[in-house]
């Protein structure tokens, strides 16, 4: 009998998690699982796998709590409908009375809670009888590191949490990877919301100003969207490496631009996991990152495939920068170990073990 999985999410793109999701969705639909993939938002741009049911397209401007009640309504009925074997909830949940709603009345089967954050506040109340009011009974939690996992079971005592790494399609990643890009010059590179205060920009741009690299010309690449465009360029201004910051905006295909970087950095206050570090790992690029919660110091190996910088010290990470243009040795051994030190992060294996989670 085909098993049937619902995979909640706001969108189909821009984010870490949505990227899981759609990356997921096509593994599954290979094992001939029929997948629905649910989302609030109208967005789609990553490639899946499934039948889309888009509740972002009955979403007014005014998103009145009418238009509300009436999307609410509508995802009720579409899962009532279908009885899925499992439902995969991806979504941020912040609003207690509508997830307790949810919990209770809605998701009637096995369902498994994802959690992608270090940020634990945004997926669960702070008051730890709500959560496992909430969670105790759900199928399972699922967190995206270890240390993650230690952070929810130590803070609301629950005993039904577990850790699956995100995956990430290698072979895909290396294939868009191939594809020719039009920078002439050498660079570094950094990806991530311009106007997020957890990546750091800002700082960043200053780390790389106090660096050797714009004397040796490597320039900064800094992928992604938002407002803060300008107020990173003004720092780039004022820290005099205006000519060698690039802010290129939202790429579609990254992965070809972090294949030509001479190493990919992340200045993050925090993380959920870093997907970005394994993907540049996945293209052959050495990474440098803060070892910040959570993510970074399960994916990087110190030395080996990258350099793991003391959380949030900025001069240790310009020394890094530095270490990586000016040790060849140990450029060429992160380089040379990159592909093979995220193996464990394939779709293959990382699906399996959802295959094994839910004992398909």
């Amino acid at each position: 009998m085909i098993k049937k999985i619902a995979l909640v999410g706001f969108r189909l793109s821009r984010g870490g998690s949505e990227r899981v999701m759609a990356n997921l969705s096509n593994f599954f639909d290979k094992k001939k699982i029929e997948v629905h993939i649910i989302i609030f938002h109208n967005e789609l741009g990553y490639t899946h796998s499934g039948i889309v049911f888009n509740l972002g397209k009955l979403k007014t401007e005014k998103n009145s709590i009418f238009n509300k009640i009436k999307r609410f309504y509508h995802f009720n009925k579409y899962i009532k409908r279908h009885r899925f074997d499992f439902v995969i909830d991806f979504r941020f949940r912040k609003n207690i009375v509508q997830e307790i709603l949810i919990n209770k009345y809605i998701y009637k089967t096995k369902t498994i809670y994802m959690i992608h954050s270090s940020k634990i506040e945004v997926y669960m109340p702070n008051f730890s009888c709500l959560t496992r009011f909430i969670y105790n009974n759900c199928y399972k939690i699922v967190a995206i590191t270890k240390s993650m996992q230690n952070l929810v079971e130590k803070k609301h005592s629950l005993k039904n949490v577990t850790t699956i790494y995100n995956p990430i399609d290698i072979i895909d990643i290396q294939k868009e990877a191939f594809e020719n890009i039009d920078l002439k010059f050498k660079y570094i590179i950094a990806v991530g919301e311009y106007d997020s205060d957890i990546k750091q920009f800002d700082k960043l741009i200053w780390a790389y100003s106090k660096s050797i690299l714009p004397k040796r010309n490597f320039a900064l690449v800094i992928l992604g969207t938002g407002k803060n465009r300008k107020h990173l360029l003004s720092i780039a201004k004022k820290s005099n490496v205006e000519e060698f910051v690039h802010l290129l905006g939202f790429k579609k295909n990254p992965f070809k631009y972090m294949k030509n970087a001479e190493f990919l950095t992340m200045s993050s206050a925090y993380e959920g996991f870093g997907m970005v570090l394994i993907e540049a790992l996945a293209c052959g690029t050495p990474v440098i990152s803060f070892d910040c919660l959570t993510g970074p110091n399960e994916i990087i190996e110190h030395g080996v495939n990258g350099l793991l910088i003391e959380n949030q010290n900025i001069e240790a990470f310009v020394e890094g920068m530095n270490t990586l243009v000016l040790d060849g040795e140990l450029y060429n051994r992160c380089k040379k170990n990159s592909r093979k030190s995220i193996e464990k992060f394939s779709l293959e294996n990382i699906g399996n073990q959802w295959l094994d989670l839910m004992d398909i």
